[in-house]
């Protein structure tokens, strides 16, 4: 059994634990609202953009000639984006989007085809650190994303999409639903379906109302054609942007609920080892009172 001293340390560096498990609990939930606002605040220019991208797209001739929105027959390159997180201390976050992100990818291998993986975030660049064919990297802003990035990202995946030297992207990520609970999503990205972005789109009040579109009226010019072809990479660049605006509220909501329950085991720990020292210690006095009480019944029998 461990002695009164060695208790006494690790109760001690439990509660030293337990203090900055709770500080950072502290410090990410201060941090979620303003995250959270941030995304909440995005989301209007990009219902706005896919509204007006779905008017164009309205014309089947205009669609068919747009080179983003042409499925290839067969997937020889596909790209995965994992967005995570740079800091760890957040339960499986991090791991989650890069399994994720790696089962995507194995699934091309299998089919032959060639797996190019973009990272945001330092804890998933060093899971695919040595991975053959890894794009890009981004570190050091997954809690405060900045839009020049997603224009990197945006303007590499739609040149080699347009290029023909990638067939498909994907975009893994997670969702902030609220200051609780995150969603992991894997979002197909390109080539782009303007009916699952319809259907992803709306209903938005009520299960009623399906996705407005503007009024076909308009005159584009020079051409919807020519239209369409600058919203849909704008539409790709805000989806990015989104994506990341999102992962940086959904890592300060895992990260409190992960420090939160770090806090709450480290407080069980302290109460378990308290109990042990209290038996301990209690034992320690029982043996010296029967110590002194046999010595003094020597001392009377002499």
């Amino acid at each position: 059994m461990a002695n009164l001293r060695d208790i006494r340390k690790r109760i001690a560096s439990v509660q030293s634990t337990e203090q900055i498990t709770r500080t950072m609990e502290m410090v990410s939930t201060a941090k979620i609202r303003r995250a959270l606002d941030r995304s909440v605040q995005s989301e209007p220019y990009k219902a706005a953009l896919t509204d007006v991208m779905l008017t164009v797209a309205q014309d089947a001739e205009v669609v068919g000639n747009n080179p983003m929105l042409k499925r290839r027959d067969e997937v020889k390159r596909g790209l995965v984006i994992a967005v995570a997180s740079d800091r760890g201390l957040a339960g499986g976050f991090n791991v989650a989007v890069a399994r994720t992100a790696e089962k995507i990818m194995r699934g091309w291998e299998r089919d032959g085809a060639t797996a190019e993986v973009i990272t945001c975030g330092r804890k998933v660049s060093e899971y695919f650190r040595h991975h053959p064919n890894l794009a890009m990297h981004f570190e050091g802003s997954s809690a405060d994303p900045n839009f020049e990035d997603a224009r990197m990202i945006a303007s590499y995946v739609c040149d080699a999409y347009r290029e023909g030297n990638l067939d498909r992207v994907e975009i893994v990520y997670h969702h902030a639903r609220n200051r609780v609970d995150q969603d992991l999503r894997a979002e197909h990205l390109l080539p782009l379906d303007l009916e699952s972005v319809q259907l992803a789109h709306g209903p938005r009040k009520n299960e009623n109302e399906g996705p407005r579109r503007v009024s076909s009226s308009f005159r584009f010019v020079p051409s919807a054609e020519h239209v369409l072809g600058e919203l849909v990479p704008s539409y790709i660049l805000t989806v990015i942007h989104q994506a990341l605006i999102d992962s940086a509220a959904a890592e300060q909501g895992a990260r409190r609920k992960a420090m939160h329950s770090a806090t709450e085991n480290a407080n069980t720990i302290v109460a378990t080892l308290t109990r042990t020292y209290n038996r301990v210690r209690q034992a320690s006095i029982t043996t010296e009172i029967n110590e002194i009480v046999g010595g003094a019944s020597a001392l009377e029998e002499q």
